[in-house]
């Protein structure tokens, strides 16, 4: 299996690697968005990195089912293993020509994220794992941050109107306030951050399955937490947590709603 999980490595990183070129060529081009059914925008950049996404796998790995953001899902019967696509994270970053944008892969074997790359094309900038390879960061180790206090820590998030909107404005303003400062370095930009040790805690009340996919062994193998509000790791509960391990119980504290704050 570690021998396994490294050719999927591999494989996942180049994937990303080429799919991040493609939208470069895009990047800064006055692309014009098309809008989907939820008013989020679409560009060619993401229909055209996902095709490319998709037909690597395809052609490698015939038997694989796979999930995409612009594309849906593609089953195959009795499959065990499963890619998760995000072909641009961050579409609106990469339509005001702002870097912080990525690509996200993730591959999902037997129900468990074991591998899963975020490259970030303006920035040149890799992050991959895959479960017992650890985490890597442009060739070098990749360790979370080792604060121990929450008053030290700095928070990263993407969009602050999207707490109230889910109806977490007060555990926010909870966390907010007890961290040292907090910064809207957004969508994959801020878990990044988190993953390289450089932010301690990174979270987000609205994510789809393909904005986390490629988080779980990232996390695991840079000495972290990725998961839910609630302390599961898990990429389906539509929500986003990632923390370093010494803040995460006070975090995790900060954030339930049994806390006694209002809502």
């Amino acid at each position: 299996m570690p021998e396994t999980l490294r050719r999927y490595l591999d494989f996942t990183v180049e994937t990303a690697y080429l799919a991040g070129k493609l939208t470069l060529g895009y990047f800064q081009a006055g692309v014009r968005p098309d809008f989907k059914g939820d008013n989020s925008p679409v560009t060619i950049a993401d229909r055209r990195a996902e095709e490319l996404i998709r037909s690597r796998i395809e052609k490698k790995f015939p038997g694989h089912a796979i999930v995409g953001e612009e594309y849906g899902i593609k089953e195959r019967e009795g499959a065990s293993h499963r890619w998760i696509i995000d072909p641009i994270d961050g579409t609106k970053s990469f339509l005001h020509g702002v870097p912080l944008y990525a690509v996200l892969i993730g591959l999902e074997i037997d129900g468990t994220v074991e591998v899963g790359a975020a490259y970030f094309p303006a920035l040149d900038e890799m992050l991959a794992a895959a479960a017992g390879q650890g985490c890597w960061w442009n060739g070098r180790p990749a360790r979370v941050s080792e604060t121990s206090r929450l008053q030290d820590a700095l928070i990263v998030f993407t969009d602050p109107d999207t707490f109230a909107k889910r109806g977490k404005q007060a555990p926010w303003e909870r966390l907010k306030k007890a961290a040292n400062c907090a910064r809207g370095w957004s969508d994959a930009y801020g878990y990044l951050l988190v993953a390289t040790g450089r932010a301690e805690i990174a979270l987000d009340p609205a994510m789809e399955v393909w904005d986390n996919a490629p988080y779980p062994p990232i996390f695991r193998e840079a000495g972290g937490y990725f998961g839910d509000w609630q302390g599961n790791p898990t990429i389906y509960r539509g929500e986003a947590l990632a923390a370093a391990p010494a803040l995460l119980p006070e975090a995790l504290a900060l954030l339930s709603e049994s806390s006694g704050a209002e809502e």
